[in-house]
């Protein structure tokens, strides 16, 4: 199977992979470039030859995070699907990226106030690009008549909230199934929009964590190149 990442890219991610989970169980401070070398049988040289410090190796994990959802929004928003198909597939995305990319530990939910203010504007400049996606997708549902008459900032507080809360609970090694969680977030989220929300739980209230369902999911992730910033 073709690996999702040119060859020369893997051991970044790889690396990314390691400092997000350790920065999320023991904490920015607590953790070293040491221990990030360590976990990956690496020395410590050879990490500053992918990455020049730890500021930088939480930078790139955010923007790296950060750019895989600007990425799916972009083909979300250009789908011209009804608002309510595009906010499901905004949030399956999400929690796929969650549950799977950065296996459970996806950056976003790492505190920002570690990076240096000009990072971290860097960061806040996206993150506040997809809010605002998110917030016109769910405009557009309220202007159509198709979702009822929300707060969109508070509504996407809502479900940015409870999707980041994911690496808090997911176990990448446990049971659940990364899809199935997607639809199941976004079953409970869109429903809840609906203008005719109580004739849409009825026809899918057998929706639980199960199996993969084999159609109706996001736009893949592509996961291109992890970018050195400058």
């Amino acid at each position: 199977m073709r690996h999702p990442y040119p060859r020369s890219l893997r051991r970044r991610v790889e690396i990314l992979k390691s400092a997000a989970s350790a920065f999320r169980t023991r904490g920015y401070h607590a953790t070293s470039v040491d221990d990030i070398a360590q976990t990956l049988r690496m020395t410590k040289g050879s990490l500053y030859y992918y990455f020049k410090n730890k500021e930088e190796i939480l930078y790139v994990c955010h923007d790296h995070t950060l750019d895989l959802l600007l990425r799916v929004l972009k083909d979300i928003q250009a789908s011209g699907q009804p608002p309510e198909t595009k906010l499901r597939a905004v949030v399956v995305a999400f929690v796929e990226l969650m549950t799977e990319e950065l296996h459970g530990t996806a950056a976003v939910t790492l505190d920002l106030k570690e990076l240096s203010p000009p990072l971290r504007r860097k960061i806040i400049s996206k993150r506040d690009r997809f809010d605002r996606a998110v917030r016109r997708i769910i405009r557009d549902g309220i202007e159509q008549g198709v979702f009822r008459a929300v707060d969109p900032k508070v509504t996407t507080f809502a479900i940015m909230g409870g999707i980041n809360w994911i690496p808090h609970w997911f176990n990448p090694s446990g049971k659940a199934d990364a899809g199935a969680i997607g639809e199941a977030f976004a079953e409970f989220f869109v429903a809840g929009l609906l203008v005719n929300s109580n004739t849409h739980s009825n026809n899918n209230s057998g929706s639980h964590i199960s199996p993969r369902p084999a159609a109706g999911r996001a736009p893949k992730l592509h996961r291109r190149g992890v970018r050195r910033h400058s």
